[in-house]
């Protein structure tokens, strides 16, 4: 029996949940809210994937996997024209809890005045 998925710690949801090329009715490439949040953390953040797997509360491999896995697609849809779709995954949002959760864009902490 195979281990169950855990949750990845996702700092909050995307802004926009979709991208569309100029099309009247175009596909749509599926990335998941995980997969997002390793693009955030490692390419806009500038994370190592073993910062980015300590944040994401997963092993580097686990992360090293995801952000391959958002890679691809994303390179899919730009290549071939569709548009990218944000929805599901296995995840969890970050609590706030946390001192601090160094991720440079959580709601909870980045809170001012």
């Amino acid at each position: 029996m195979p281990r169950p998925k855990k949750c990845r710690k996702v700092c909050s949801m995307p802004r926009a949940t979709v991208f569309s090329p100029n099309r009247d009715d175009p596909e749509y490439v599926i990335l998941t809210v995980d997969e997002y949040e390793s693009i955030r953390l490692i390419d806009k953040q500038g994370f190592s994937q073993e910062e980015c797997a300590a944040y994401m509360q997963v092993a580097r491999t686990t992360a090293q996997q995801i952000y391959n896995s958002a890679r691809y697609k994303i390179a899919t849809a730009l290549v071939s024209g569709s548009g990218i779709r944000i929805e599901g995954g296995d995840y969890r949002l970050c609590d706030g809890k946390e001192q601090h959760c160094a991720c440079g864009g959580c709601q909870h902490h980045c809170k001012r005045g």
